[in-house]
């Protein structure tokens, strides 16, 4: 094996390395011990989780579509 290869293979060894000791230390594990001055909520129920998620970034999107599709209307209106 060239000297090349063994430098790249352990280059990807360092990386494979950081990123499993990141994602290790980042593991919901560690989300289990609340820290001084944690209040959560209520957890949401399965329509507003849908709601808040799913139907609301919709209705957004659909919001501002048809409020660009009203402007381009009247700009094509003012130039025929």
């Amino acid at each position: 094996m060239s000297n090349k290869v063994k430098k790249n293979a352990v280059r990807a060894g360092a990386v494979i390395a950081a990123t499993t000791a990141m994602l290790l230390m980042s593991s919901p594990a560690f989300a289990l011990t609340r820290d001084d001055g944690d209040d959560p909520g209520p957890g949401l129920s399965v329509a507003e989780t849908l709601g808040l998620y799913v139907a609301a970034p919709i209705v957004l999107f659909l919001v501002i579509a048809g409020l660009v599709m009203a402007g381009d209307r009247k700009s094509r209106k003012q130039t025929d």
